[in-house]
């Protein structure tokens, strides 16, 4: 006996049936292997040895908090911590974080800031992250994100000097930022650090969608971000239920030790798990055909820090051998056994690097 399927009646219908279908496809091929899944994260999580098992992660101490609205209407949520023990000249570090993420990414780096007490501290959720709104039309684009920044600073500094740093999508938006405004650098912006970023390599990215993206060109873009939006619920609910997958595919390709703190890589997914499928997608493209070497240029008058891990599988070291290739003045930290997410992997190398970096930029009286 045989069975004929109807038709989906709408365009919106048949994207969507396709969404569900290749989501229950998925999800078929890993109900098999739900049980292993589950024994391992297990298995990973009973680590006495996690120096932060009792780690508190999430919300940090602020002085202000507020909601920025965006021309289109975008919200986006901002926090500043003021100095307790201000330093005359010393400029307000600006934290702007990656893919999938949010300011929590920088939990350690405004940690050790915050107890210096000699810095002002700028955070902001990009949009569609974090506690940040998501776009209601268009695509998410670079140039956006960098007039974004822009915003924040003259909401938050729009005097003094600034040091700007950026992880992953994070330093592809200050390079987009240098890109529209680069007679800011040297005169406001008077140091950048550049942390597991691309300039625009990403041929040789091992992040597998941004790359195959790139290559097939906007019509598939299109037609992905489209299905996303119909059937984007449907697909964070299958995220949701192959949470134990998502954990060790961060896991996997967040961190470059043998035996990452498991607190770490649950802290990373669940940022990760915040971001909808929807944004997801619609991030795809302009990450996908990101190119602004020319930019880097704006920075070549100022100090720069690129730092990045040994073992990062999703913007591998070559691309910023790149970056160091086009600002030779710039330090280069690269630091062993450690993947994309290294300002939390080995935090205390990335903020010593950081201090560093910034007691270089003192004013010259201080030193």
């Amino acid at each position: 006996m045989s069975y004929r399927i109807p038709r989906p009646r709408t365009a919106a219908g048949r994207v969507a049936g396709i969404v569900g279908a290749a989501v229950g496809v998925a999800a078929a091929g890993l109900a098999a292997g739900v049980a292993t899944e589950r024994t391992l994260v297990r298995r990973f999580k009973a680590d006495p040895t996690d120096r932060y098992a009792h780690e508190t992660f999430g919300e940090q101490r602020y002085d202000e908090a507020f909601r920025l609205e965006l021309p289109d209407g975008t919200d986006i949520h901002v926090e500043v911590v003021e100095p307790t023990r201000p330093v005359s000249g010393h400029p307000t570090v600006v934290l702007v974080h990656g893919f999938c993420l949010d300011m929590g990414t920088f939990h350690f780096q405004r940690q050790m800031l915050a107890e210096r007490g000699d810095y002002r501290i700028v955070a902001y959720d990009q949009p569609g992250h974090g506690r940040s709104g998501r776009l209601e039309t268009g695509e998410y684009d670079l140039a956006v994100l960098g007039r974004t920044l822009r915003q924040v600073i003259d909401r938050t500094a729009p005097d003094g000097p600034l040091i700007l740093v950026g992880h992953s999508m994070g330093g592809m938006t200050i390079m987009a930022f240098a890109e529209l405004f680069p007679e800011l650098f040297g005169d406001r912006v008077v140091g950048t650090v550049l942390m597991a970023t691309s300039g625009g390599l990403v041929a040789e990215t091992k992040l597998v969608a941004p790359a195959l993206l790139g290559r097939v060109g906007g019509p598939v873009l299109y037609m992905v971000s489209n299905a996303t939006r119909y059937g984007g619920p449907v697909i964070d609910r299958a995220r949701k239920s192959t949470s134990n997958v998502a954990w060790l595919l961060t896991r996997k390709y967040g961190f470059g030790t043998r035996k990452p703190s498991p607190a770490l890589v649950s802290y990373v997914e669940t940022m990760n798990s915040r971001t909808s499928a929807d944004t997801v997608t619609r991030y795809l493209r302009t990450l996908a055909t990101h190119s602004r070497f020319p930019a880097l240029a704006a920075l070549a008058a100022t100090p720069v820090l690129v730092v990045v891990g040994d073992k990062d599988m999703i913007t591998p070291v070559t691309h910023s051998e790149e970056i160091v290739r086009r600002l030779p003045h710039a330090e280069f930290v690269k630091i062993k056994d450690s993947g994309h997410v290294v300002m939390l992997e080995h935090a205390d190398e990335v903020n010593a690097a950081l201090a560093r970096f910034l007691d270089s930029i003192a004013e010259p009286e201080e030193r």
